[in-house]
């Protein structure tokens, strides 16, 4: 028996957990891709699939229903892998672990993936019902949506009729997203050299960070673990000699890290405990309010000679880390709380070799984010690095005449009484790239209650997950 049976909406909730039950991070989507595709030839549907593994499925419109205008029903198939460091799933292969927990999905020690695959299971929901009144199907599911909206950028859309969307990939019930901003990549990587040194072997490892998703958290002033680090190490500069053997941080460009570690070596180990006691109150000073658990762990090890980073390659390092900017740059001017510019070092590692970063950019405004990129640049290069781009998507800028907007906006009035929230965010949407695609798309965005997503802490409400679907249900059933 499946975990959610006898939840409702039973059909939307039996093929979220067969979707949960498929493996489906980022680049690896491509048995859940083929589960769409089956899904369709049983039932007759029309469908696409591309190389990358993109799937667009369409159901003609119910009788009655062949004038209203088409609509794409769009979300992703990939979801972002994080687990807790004691869970032994491997998510390139093995499926999460589906719990309930009162009100909430969750998973056991890893990402639910409630980002997107509820939009999955609403999509081949809808495309399964005999008993709901729709025009023109057209679900659009794309890959590598994580990892810079790659399917998105890729997919031919050339097959779909509609002129509207709606993007379920919101994640709180009531607030409709109608804007949001663009973004790209950069990739820097920085030669070290390396040369023999003894000394005391200690790691120093973050603990109860809480990371988030660097577009819809980055104003929370949430600590970036892979920034702690090097701030730890640029406060240990000041209290003693030190050697960097390597570095780790980080597991998706877009995901704020939480969990960093280093290996390093000290000649005097008797004051390095109350070192790091130390930081960690300026930590809890600084971040009390938004990680109030964050701190760093240090374990000592034996005395041992290794290969450690030259003294001109740990400079190179701690500049990185500390002088690289990360974070919120920018406020909107015109739209108050908006995030303007801001970017995230969501990957870093220190090896014999390089200190490699990853940054997630993104900006309401083009120039800026460009300006951006090229800082980072221009940081690399100066000490003897590169940096490359990828992944560039366009913002997807607020329309004023929106029916689409109008209609779900009275819809929602209708079930829920009260007006719906109207926003334009920070995050990256696929919304501006298909409208790039079809001229004139109308777009929405929006979902159920989800909470902390791409964390192992994500959860979604099941009561909120049956209220938005008897709300799209009537969204489809206008003529």
């Amino acid at each position: 028996m499946k975990v959610l049976s006898g939840y409702e909406p039973a059909t939307v909730l039996s093929f979220f957990e067969d979707i949960c039950n498929i493996p489906h991070i980022s680049y690896h989507e491509q048995e859940l891709s083929d589960y769409c595709v089956k899904f369709a030839k049983e039932r007759g549907l029309y469908c696409e699939q591309d190389e990358l593994g993109n799937v667009i499925i369409v159901k003609e419109a119910t009788p009655g229903y062949e004038r209203v205008e088409p609509i794409i029903i769009q979300g992703h198939l990939d979801m972002v892998g994080d687990k807790v460091p004691e869970c032994d799933i491997d998510m390139t292969k093995e499926s999460v672990r589906v719990l309930v927990d009162g009100d909430y999905i969750t998973a056991d020690g890893t990402t639910l993936g409630g980002d997107n695959g509820i939009a999955v299971a609403y999509g081949l929901a809808l495309l399964d019902a005999d008993d709901i009144s729709h025009p023109r199907l057209e679900v659009v599911l794309t890959v590598s949506e994580e990892v810079g909206l790659e399917g998105a950028t890729a997919i031919d859309l050339s097959c779909c009729q509609a002129k509207r969307l709606i993007n379920i990939d919101s994640e709180e019930e009531g607030v409709f997203t109608v804007g949001c901003a663009g973004g790209l990549r950069v990739d820097c990587r920085i030669p070290l050299e390396m040369t023999q040194k003894t000394g005391t072997v200690c790691e120093i490892r973050t603990t109860g960070f809480l990371g988030g998703h660097s577009g819809i958290e980055i104003d929370r002033g949430r600590a970036n673990g892979n920034i702690m680090l090097g701030r730890f190490f640029l406060f240990l500069k000041q209290k003693m000699n030190f050697e960097i053997l390597k570095m780790e941080g980080g597991v998706k460009d877009n995901v704020i890290p939480k969990n960093a570690k280093a290996l390093f070596l000290v000649e005097d180990v008797s004051a390095i405990n109350s070192i790091v006691e130390a930081f960690n109150q300026v930590l809890n000073i600084e971040y009390g309010a938004s990680d109030p658990d964050a701190r760093l762990e240090l374990a000592v090890g034996d005395v041992d000679t290794r290969e450690v980073l030259s003294a001109t390659s740990k400079e190179k390092v701690l500049a990185v880390l500390n002088g690289m900017p990360n974070g919120v740059q920018t406020m909107s001017q015109d739209l108050k709380g908006l995030v303007e510019t801001s970017l995230n070092m969501g990957v870093m590692s220190v090896d014999e070799e390089a200190i490699t970063t990853v940054f997630s950019l993104r900006s309401s405004h083009e120039s800026a984010k460009m300006h951006l990129a090229e800082t980072l640049k221009q940081i690399a290069e100066v000490l003897g690095g590169e940096a490359s781009y990828h992944g560039l998507y366009p913002g997807w800028p607020y329309a004023r005449d929106s029916k689409l907007r109008e209609l779900c906006i009275k819809n929602y009035k209708e079930q829920y009484g009260k007006e719906p929230v109207v926003e334009v965010i920070h995050a990256g949407l696929e919304c501006g790239i298909l409208s790039s695609k079809i001229e004139g798309l109308d777009c929405i965005s929006m979902g159920p209650n989800m909470y902390d997503v791409h964390t192992p802490d994500e959860r979604i409400s099941i009561s909120s997950i049956a209220r938005m679907w008897e709300y799209l249900k009537a969204v489809l059933a206008e003529k």
